[in-house]
């Protein structure tokens, strides 16, 4: 049990990682804006917490609240799968870094400035820094929305990919901005 803590003490601040997959995603998409915030610490709120040595992996569980200053995850399930480090002598710090992240059910990603991620799945792949959205993925900032199948956001790439299965189109819904009339 205590191995298994230390790991967990251990990766949460390589948890921290996951403000690229929520802040960086949304600012992906063509829909949303991107500015630059200071980065706060994560907290993590759920009904329980397993942290699995042996399968390299932290599963929060039941109401799940991941949050920062500049965005929000919510979800019933997460999953952090990390990977470790060659095996340090006793007294030096044992390293592990992300390799993917998994959220389940009622999967919404809110960012503070604005714009909104919804799915029933998220999973970011920590190497190639992409997300991807199932289960009636909806990805909106302001008005705009964009809709499909399958939402993938390529975060090294600035540019997203949405969709569809078979014979259904993918839809995005857009408004014209009007500008703020001047005042005298």
């Amino acid at each position: 049990m205590k191995r298994s803590v230390m790991s967990l003490v251990f990766l949460l601040p390589g948890f921290f990682l996951l403000c690229l997959f929520c802040g960086t995603a949304l600012s992906a998409s063509p829909l949303a804006k991107t500015q630059k915030k200071s980065q706060g610490p994560m907290v993590i709120k759920s009904k329980t917490l397993e942290a699995d040595d042996k399968k390299k992996q932290v599963t929060f569980e039941g109401d799940v609240e991941a949050k920062r200053d500049d965005f929000t995850v919510l979800c019933q399930k997460l999953v952090v799968f990390y990977e470790k480090a060659e095996e340090k002598k006793e007294n030096e710090t044992v390293s592990a870094s992300i390799d993917k992240i998994i959220a389940t059910g009622a999967v919404k990603i809110i960012r503070a400035e604005g714009g909104v991620a919804t799915g029933e799945k998220a999973v970011f792949y920590q190497r190639d820094e992409k997300l991807v959205l199932t289960g009636k993925p909806v990805v909106k900032q302001g008005e705009d929305f964009v809709e499909g199948d399958v939402i993938t956001l390529f975060l090294k790439e600035d540019r997203s990919i949405v969709e569809s299965d078979k014979d259904k189109k993918v839809r995005a819904v857009i408004f014209p901005k009007q500008e703020k009339e001047k005042k005298p």
